[in-house]
């Protein structure tokens, strides 16, 4: 992993074997960066995406191996419990075309990513939504 930063901004390129949660998590808490934007792309040969049924409270993970094209990486870095939180989601095309998606959990590199983080001023944390999604919602207070 390497980046570099412009201002606000940091241009991040990730290599092969490389785990983009976890790098991007090293990035803003080395360089304090408490609230923020992420997009990029990049190639991936390891995928784990979910999609939350609010209804039912459920989490569905899919494991997606083989090589992929990162055709969109998005989200949002916030506080939560005085760490880094991460929301992230990803689109991935295999050999055929066919595009996937859903909530970033884990993503291996293959060959490369080039990844940009916007920070900005200020901190936004995070609450769990227990009685309604349960899921961990921002918190302005």
């Amino acid at each position: 992993m390497e980046y570099r930063q412009f201002g606000d901004d940091y241009v991040v390129r990730l290599d092969r074997g490389e785990e983009v949660v976890s790098c991007l998590s090293e990035i803003c808490s080395r360089e304090g960066i408490r609230l923020g934007m992420v997009q990029g792309l990049g190639a991936a040969d390891r995928v784990v995406i979910g999609l939350y049924d609010v209804g039912s409270r459920i989490y569905h993970k899919t494991t997606l191996e083989g090589p992929m094209e990162i055709t969109s990486l998005a989200g949002n870095i916030s506080r939560k419990d005085g760490a880094p939180y991460l929301h992230l989601h990803i689109n991935v095309c295999d050999r055929q075309m066919h595009v996937l998606g859903g909530h970033l959990n884990e993503c291996r590199i293959s060959a490369t990513a080039e990844i940009f983080i916007r920070s900005m001023a200020g901190e936004v944390g995070r609450r769990l939504d227990d009685a309604v999604t349960g899921l961990n919602l921002y918190q302005f207070d």
